[in-house]
């Protein structure tokens, strides 16, 4: 298979704005050789990368710009990085490419989740979103690059790497940055993972240039009692007091906390709207913001998580006997913080919204917040010129994610990071993580080229 995926590789053609049906084959060869190498969390990516590895050397890198690394206490996490040197010219882009995904019941989907299939303009598999498709891209144009002999002026750097759907476990991005910082140092860094290309009803709509995320945190709220005889019953009872405290919450909304990249979203994405949606998005960027129009904006999921702090209950459990007063309540309490807000300050609002005593809150999952990358006017204007080849009308949004990336690590050492990604996904119909994951065959194309165009342009800069 991999000899058959480097020969197609070979084939050059004449450069166009539409993509290229033989790179585009060479990537989809590339994409079910992954896809089918399952990496999810109890199997590990050491097997999916050994097989990166030996596409690259196949494609022509040298050896020594080609790094397996394997943690010594993590067997299974394997990770690769390559190197494409260029001229020196500035400090090297470094691209973010984890190869894990998240587990997925082949009893639940309507095709083995594990193979990739076609059927009726889809492209089905675990991964194939999130983010096995960006990965197939990324490599597939770095093996054009160097079968053309292209010479950046900076370097560039892929890792391919562990961990990030992993949740506690050590992060292979976390681990690369500590043990080979050398390897994977950067001036820049671009993350498809972070990256969203938004879609609705067919019509493409903007690619968004990720700045920045909220921090991922989980509390426990938990209520505890001596119980006793279920033929006892007392308003101690902690199943009650918890779920009286949750359904406060469930009515409570944080304050609204805009940043310089959430103001520029809501400017640049007005220009897809009309009538009050609209007006609504403009009167939200100015200074200050419209309360009536964050008030508009606040009742639709999509805009609001951009808006403020969210905590919502993920998991409950309490009692230990059919026939017994419960001794103890708890449930989890999944918070997404915007940047700048601290965990002391979540815990406290948490405390006073459910507005018990008796509920004791603690963290299960620790902050780690990272800072918002500045926002680039030359980057912003690189991405529109390179996907204006392909969609001249498209808007280009810069965006804060309300989920969590591996650009976190690379945020918090110092190198700015940015998602990019053109692998248009219906906002309707998101499928990431869940059952019959799937990309378009033409979107798997077109992501294929805009990932090799935008790649030679990133290494122009310095």
């Amino acid at each position: 298979m991999l000899s058959c995926l480097f020969s197609c590789l070979l084939m050059s053609h004449a450069e166009s704005a539409s993509p290229d049906r033989q790179d585009v084959s060479a990537a989809r060869d590339i994409l079910r050789e992954l896809i089918e190498t399952r990496s999810t969390h109890d199997v590990g990516t050491t097997e999916v990368a050994r097989k990166v590895q030996a596409l690259l050397l196949a494609g022509g890198f040298p050896a020594a710009d080609v790094q397996l690394l394997i943690p010594a206490d993590q067997p299974d996490a394997g990770n690769v990085v390559v190197r494409l040197h260029g001229r020196g010219r500035g400090k090297p882009v470094l691209y973010l490419c984890h190869l894990d995904v998240v587990a997925a019941n082949p009893a639940d989907w309507t095709r083995d989740p594990f193979r990739l299939t076609e059927d009726g303009g889809w492209l089905y598999g675990r991964g194939t979103i999130d983010m096995k498709g960006q990965d197939a891209a990324v490599l597939a144009a770095l093996l054009r690059l160097e079968r053309e002999r292209f010479v950046p002026d900076r370097d560039i750097i892929v890792a391919f790497t562990a961990g990030e759907e992993s949740g506690d476990e050590r992060n292979g991005v976390d681990w690369l940055l500590e043990e080979h910082r050398d390897l994977v140092d950067a001036g820049l860094v671009i993350n498809p993972d972070g990256g969203e290309a938004g879609m609705k009803g067919g019509r493409r709509l903007y690619i968004a240039v990720q700045t920045s995320e909220k921090d991922s945190m989980a509390f426990a709220a938990e209520v505890t009692d001596k119980g006793g005889h279920s033929s006892r019953p007392t308003a101690a009872n902690p199943i009650y007091r918890l779920s009286e405290g949750l359904a406060r919450l469930s009515k409570f909304q944080f304050p609204v906390h805009l940043t310089e990249t959430t103001r520029a979203y809501f400017e640049r994405r007005a220009t897809l709207e009309s009538g009050q949606a609209k007006a609504d998005m403009l009167a939200a960027a100015r200074v200050p913001p419209d309360p009536a129009a964050l008030e508009h904006l606040s009742a639709e999921v999509e805009t609001n998580i951009l808006l403020r702090t969210t905590c919502t209950a993920t998991q409950i459990e309490g009692g230990h006997a059919q026939n017994a007063l419960p001794q103890r309540a708890r449930a989890t309490l999944q918070c997404r913080i915007m940047p700048g807000e601290s965990e002391d300050y979540v815990r406290d609002t948490l405390n006073r919204v459910l507005g018990d005593a008796t509920i004791k809150v603690s963290a299960l999952k620790p902050a780690s917040p990272s800072p918002e990358s500045p926002l680039s006017p030359s980057l912003m204007a690189t991405v529109e010129k390179v996907a204006h080849q392909s969609w001249p009308d498209l808007v280009i949004l810069p965006e804060m994610s309300a989920s969590a990336s591996d650009s976190k690590y690379t945020r918090l050492v110092g190198i700015p990071s940015y998602g990019i990604d053109a692998m248009f996904d219906d906002l309707d119909d998101a499928r990431a993580h869940g059952r019959d994951e799937r990309i378009g065959v033409a979107a798997f194309g077109q992501e294929v080229e805009f990932t090799y165009r935008l790649m030679r342009e990133i290494s122009r800069q310095r």
